[in-house]
């Protein structure tokens, strides 16, 4: 590997390791403010506050300027639809923050990987080999052992964050199947716009409106869009300086991080309920980022 593609490399796991910071963070803001306001409410304001970065990745993009600052694609009912599915799956995930520890609904959220890798199949027409099949197989049975639907102490909440996990897999997938010449800023804008369209309609069919009772929690739900926004920059940015296999291993330190903001905050440490589950969720995902590198590497 030469010096410039090292350093990249390492300015790039910087980088995807402020954004997980930054998604924990704004988790946890969320698991506060939910006593108090709707999920689809707050799903609402991180994608309205969420939209200033997200516009400064666009305008950041040399890509988009490139191709003449076009904003309209060809696509973009879909992309809209997408981001209304992305919209569910924040709803989801905020949902569970309410009813699951922090670490334990993040932890859960590691399915990700995994559900890209089963849906690229039917959605994209990959080839998985069994390396990957068997990591999937893995890491599914440390879900079963996280959530632990055979004690008394289960409770269906805990499907909530592998919905989000689904949800989020899909957005992931089928951002494959826009034109190439797309930029991925624009996009990412299209998705946020769709999220805060859905965000807005789960609002009128659901819990409604609750106004917001002080400028503390004015501040929590700007540094809530804020944070969110900026690790969605984040991830972009260091998706391209690094190939995204050689990165997503440094996604599970999330993990630690999520459990010691549980513990700091909410006073809560699942030990019983995470090991050994998670070391096998981890596992799954390290295999399959593995296998991708080394196929990346051969073609």
């Amino acid at each position: 590997m030469s010096k410039q593609k090292t350093h990249s490399f390492a300015v790039a796991a910087v980088v995807i390791l402020t954004a997980i910071m930054l998604y924990d963070v704004m988790g946890a803001i969320v698991k506060h403010l939910r006593q108090d306001y709707p999920t689809a409410q707050l799903s609402m304001f991180r994608n309205i506050f969420g939209l200033l970065p997200t516009a400064a990745i666009l305008f950041l993009s040399k890509t988009w300027v490139e191709s003449g600052r076009r904003v309209v694609i060809r696509q973009w009912k879909f992309a809209l639809i997408r981001g209304g599915f992305g919209a569910l799956a924040q709803i989801c995930l905020y949902l569970s923050l309410l009813h699951l520890e922090f670490a334990t609904a993040t932890s859960l959220l590691f399915a990700g990987p995994l559900f890209v890798t089963a849906l690229s199949v039917p959605i994209l027409g990959d080839r998985v080999g069994p390396w990957r099949w068997v990591a999937v197989t893995i890491g599914f049975i440390g879900i079963l052992l996280v959530i632990q639907p055979a004690k008394e102490s289960f409770t269906w909440y805990s499907a909530l964050p592998l919905c989000a996990a689904f949800g989020f897999a899909t957005i992931s997938v089928t951002s494959r199947l826009f034109d190439k010449e797309v930029p991925t800023a624009l996009l990412n804008l299209y998705h946020t716009l769709g999220s805060l369209v859905g965000s807005l309609i789960m609002i009128f069919l659901t819990e409604g409106f609750v106004p917001i009772a002080s400028l503390e929690d004015w501040g929590w739900l700007i540094a809530m869009g804020f944070a969110g926004g900026l690790a969605a920059f984040c991830i972009v940015t260091a998706y391209r300086l690094a190939e995204p296999s050689s990165l997503s291993p440094f996604e599970y330190f999330a993990i630690p991080f999520s459990f010691s903001l549980g513990w700091i905050f909410f006073g809560e440490a699942p030990f019983e309920r995470l090991i050994p589950g998670v070391f096998l969720i981890v596992g799954g995902g390290v295999l399959i980022a593995w296998r991708k590198r080394l196929e990346s590497r051969a073609n």
